[in-house]
This record gives structure tokens, sequence and C-alpha cells, in this order.
């Protein structure tokens, strides 16, 4: 892919963070040489989360985040610091934006804390070292910079751009399981809830990373697949369909063809495949005083026959006998304390990022409450799990385990 064509979930997430006034807007303008952030004397100018996707020579395609101060006060601060440390959660790469004046504060060090808890590697970028008599010797992570002056500022970029570099492996959608010639049909459903004139972002990375592979993909609708299938000369190495028409097209797609869905492709993307074969266990446990959570990456407008909000309540209900209650979010709302819930299901996060979806499932795993994804449930609940594993036998033998 070129540098405009990276969707902003691939790209390395690029957090600022630090206390008012230490001059984090200014940094993050010069690092990016734009005006991304509102700058001023007065604390506090940054008020929310500032997200954007460019292009961060010599980084590369990335998302640069500039947060608000989290030495915030009030009723209203506090509300910012919350928003604040909940970047963290997509926050590949962290840079600490110290006043080099003053040096490091106890918000600092909490901040450092955070970065360590999670993993994330940080810089600590000492700003307004114009204004210093002298430089003070600086660790391997540290350096002192001027926003003002654009002192170091490359050296900065560097900096990030191994960091980010590192953070940044070449995974595969579908093209790790793919020959060059071997052909794939991909199933997608044309109803009210399809966007008209164009494919989902799923959709369109599988096409690009089957054409990576230089491999062959067949587009077709749930009703057209028997046509398309008795039509191929070639035998599919792979079906995948959308989640949504599991049942009709197993019983479509011939047993020694294997099947999955752009939803499993996805978690197993985005790292959170295994818990989620895991999690589908707890579908058959559910009572009627639960409540199942169903959580979105994207806003999406809802449409009538949903699936997250309509078809999976339903299969649930069928599938399990039971009454249990079922509660939504959808984009970047997800709740901290997962405690309530007695099921996660999430869809398989094609506008998140993996640090993202990797924290969603920390965050229920520290609660105790069982996660799966939309792909995973349905084939549960369709009876096709197994079947839907077949591509990923390290997973499919996960799933075989739990039920000997």
């Amino acid at each position: 892919m070129g540098l405009n064509d990276t969707v902003s979930a691939d790209r390395p997430h690029i957090g600022f963070f630090g206390l008012r006034n230490a001059g984090k807007s200014s940094v993050v303008n010069a690092v990016t040489g734009q005006n991304l952030s509102v700058v001023s004397e007065i604390k506090g100018t940054t008020t929310d989360p500032v997200q954007k996707a460019m292009e961060l020579l010599p980084a590369g395609p990335v998302v640069v985040i500039d947060t608000p101060g989290m030495d915030d006060t009030g009723r209203l601060g506090e509300e910012r610091v919350r928003r604040a440390r909940r970047v963290l959660d997509r926050t590949d790469v962290a840079i600490l934006v110290v006043d080099g004046t003053i040096g490091l504060q106890l918000a600092d060090h909490e901040l450092i804390r955070l970065f360590d808890d999670r993993c994330i590697p940080y810089i600590i970028a000492y700003n307004k070292c114009d204004l210093l008599e002298a430089l003070p010797q600086a660790s391997e992570n540290e350096i002192y910079v001027s926003a003002a002056e654009g002192t170091n500022i490359w050296t900065l970029k560097e900096r990030i751009a191994q960091l980010a570099n590192r953070e940044t492996s070449e995974k595969c959608l579908i093209a790790d399981l793919l020959a060059p010639g071997d052909l794939v049909v991909l199933v997608v459903p044309v109803d009210s809830a399809a966007p008209k004139g164009r494919l989902i972002l799923p959709q369109q990375q599988t096409i690009r990373d089957i054409l990576e592979a230089s491999a062959v993909s067949v587009v077709t609708g749930v009703g057209e697949l028997p046509h398309t299938l008795a039509s191929l000369r070639q035998k599919p190495r792979l079906v995948v369909t959308d989640s949504q028409a599991f049942g009709a097209v197993s019983r479509a797609v011939p047993p020694d063809i294997q099947l999955t869905s752009f939803s499993i492709l996805f978690a197993r993307y985005k790292g959170s495949l295994q818990r989620a074969v895991q999690g589908a266990a707890a579908l058959a446990r559910l009572q009627d005083s639960d409540t199942v959570l169903i959580s979105e990456g994207c806003t999406h407008h809802r449409q009538c026959g949903d699936i997250g909000t309509v078809k999976l309540p339903g299969w649930i209900l069928q599938y399990t006998g039971k009454q249990p209650q079922f509660a939504f979010t959808s984009g970047r709302e997800f709740p901290d304390d997962l405690g309530q819930y007695a099921l996660v299901i999430h869809c398989g996060g094609c506008m998140l990022n993996e640090r993202e979806m990797q924290s969603r499932g920390w965050r229920a795993a520290a609660c105790g409450v069982p996660m799966t994804n939309y792909g995973i449930a349905i084939a549960q609940m369709h009876g096709i799990l197994a079947r839907s594993l077949e591509p990923f036998p390290d997973y499919l033998c996960e799933l075989m385990k739990k039920t000997e």
C-alpha cells in the first residue's frame, strides 16, 4: 500500500501526553509541521484529544494524537483527564512532553507508570531547552527539544520513527493463507444495511490482501453463491462471508471447501481470535438475569435489521432459550468497568487499531468477563464454529481442547 492508502487502524498511533503549559501542542505542531493543535499561553487550551492521520517522515503513515493536560482540574478538567487516559488504549508510541525548565512532576511519573503498565514504548521530550543555560545529560529515552527554536525536532522524529517501525509488523489479513493463483470467493450481502455504491472496509482490505498474495478473488451475493460456485472451473481455496450470512452460506458451500468470515479474519489480524474462541463457550451458559454487551468499533447509522442490535440478540435468544438483557456501545464508547456483564460480543474491529482491541480484551479479562466476536459467536450459534476455524489450525486445536 502507498502512504495515503494505509487505513488509520493500520497506522502506528503516536500519542503526545503531558501537563498543561509544558508546550505539548507546540511540540506536536513542530513535529508534524502543521498547526494541528491550538497553541496558547492559557492553561488547558487543548480540551479534547485531537487526532489526525498523516504522513510523518521518516516514520511514514501514522496517526498523531494530542491530548489535554493530565493535571487539569475541576469537574470538566477531570473529564478531560479521563479522555486523555483513554487515548492510552490506542497508543502505540507515547511522547511525554515535559517543561524542561521545571522537570518531571508527580503527574509525569504517574504517566510513565501507565506507559510501563501497558508496555507502551515512550520518549520523554524536555521542551523549552532554549531557556536552559546548559543541557543536562539525557538518558536513552530522553531528549531535549525546543518547539520554539526547532532544536532537536528532527532527532525526535527519527526516534519516533524507530519506535513506530518496531511496533509495526508485517501481518497479513488473508494473504498468508493463500498461494499464488488460489481462488477466494467473497460473499457480500447486499441489503438495506449495506452502503450503496461501495464495499465496506473489511471487504476492501480483504480484496487488497488477496491481490497482494497474487491470488484471485470473486465477489458474489448470498443468493448468487450456488450459481457462482457451480460456474467456477477452479475449486476455491476458501470462501469468506459476511458473518450475518453464515447460516445460508455454510449450507451452500460444500464441506470440502474451507469457510470463514470477514469478522474472524479481523479477529486474527487484531490478535484477539484466541480470546474470541475461548469466550464463545459462555453463550451456552447465559441465564435470564444476565446482560450481554454488544459492541461495535464504528459509528454507522443503525438500520432496520442491524446485525448488532437486532440479528445478534435474536440469534442469542433462540440459541440459549433464555431471556438475557442486552446493552450496546459503538465507536470509542466502551465501559471502563465490565463487571456487570456476563459476556461481551465485539465486532471484528476493522476501525480500531490492534492495541485498542487488545486493550478492550484485557479490560474484560481483568473483570473476569468472557469476550468473543461477531463471527465466532454466530458460527457457534449456527453449529459451524469448528468449520469456520479450519483455515486456522492452531485456533481449531484450541477449540478441540475445550470440547474434549
